[in-house]
């Protein structure tokens, strides 16, 4: 019962889009015309070296080459179909193996009308064991290109999903270097808070106290350490959108959504709710002005 429940199972699964993908359709073709002119004149199924007994091997390739190349439109024909068909419906295994049997039997079909009716040894005998033969012959021709593309279609695919994950992880991790975590210690050296730089807004100071105020889960937090701001603006404005714009602020460029100028000075404007406008004064103006130009959109 288990046994029978996972076949089920498996038979309804959907059959993966890279198997009816026009690309892979096109080498489905290509693939398995290849091998069939390639069994035919290896094998001589059919046979089909019967038909011509007084050619030479040349003219042998070149009409059963075109015998199998017509055979081969059964193939073209069905996987037309199949491509039309998948682009508004979903196919099922047990569909695309009922589709594949199909392809075998128009195949064999075809083949058992041309033995019979077009060699002159193909009038003796009997058409049923014509189609047997046809059919076991086109199995043959048709399932082994039909699994190895199948394999190899799996095979590439996973390959893509893999090269796709390491090229999202390899951005994901760029995008972090982009977006480093500030880390604030104390004035002893001792790491007391660490804010990712797009969430940290600015840092105002009061006597040897600092308050970092930042984004947490989109509300906005503060915390306290005892440090300067001038050791701050001396080892955490490098090289990053930090820039001090007043003697008892440093403020986050990236976050600043309108530069102001009224008669009573300049003013940052921060994109966050309920944070108060950051002054800048005369002393830094310069410097909040070239950096702002380089680290503003």
């Amino acid at each position: 019962m288990l046994i029978f429940r996972q076949s089920s199972i498996i038979m309804n699964n959907k059959i993966p889009a890279y198997m009816y993908e026009k690309g892979n359709i096109v080498r489905l073709i290509l693939l398995t015309a290849t091998f069939a002119l390639l069994f035919i004149n290896i094998f001589q199924p059919f046979n089909s070296r019967d038909w011509y007994p007084n050619i030479s091997e040349f003219k042998y390739f070149f009409f059963s080459s075109l015998i199998i190349l017509t055979g081969m439109l059964v193939v073209v024909i069905s996987r037309m179909i199949m491509y039309a068909y998948t682009r508004k419906h979903e196919l099922l295994v047990w569909q695309f193996a009922l589709y594949v049997i199909a392809e075998v039997f128009a195949m064999s079909l075809f083949y058992t009308i041309f033995s019979k009716f077009f060699p002159r040894a193909g009038s003796e005998r009997d058409i049923y064991e014509i189609f047997i033969q046809s059919a076991k012959n086109t199995a043959w021709v048709l399932l082994p290109p039909y699994s190895v593309l199948w394999l190899y279609f799996s095979w590439r695919d996973k390959n893509m999903m893999l090269e796709k994950l390491a090229t999202e992880e390899n951005q994901g991790s760029a995008e972090t270097r982009k977006r480093p975590l500030i880390a604030f210690p104390d004035e002893k050296g001792e790491i007391k808070i660490s804010v990712m730089l797009e969430n940290l807004l600015y840092v105002d100071s009061a006597d040897n106290y600092a308050t970092i105020h930042y984004l947490n889960k989109s509300k906005l937090s503060h915390f306290l350490l005892r440090n300067s701001l001038k050791w701050m603006e001396e080892n955490l404005t490098k090289n990053t959108p930090l820039v001090r714009c007043h003697r008892s602020y440093i403020v986050n460029l990236d976050k600043v959504k309108v530069l102001r100028k009224t008669k009573d000075g300049i003013f940052l404007e921060m994109d966050a709710l309920n944070t108060p406008d950051i002054p800048v004064s005369k002393t830094y103006y310069e410097r909040v002005m070239e950096k702002f130009s380089k680290y503003s959109v």
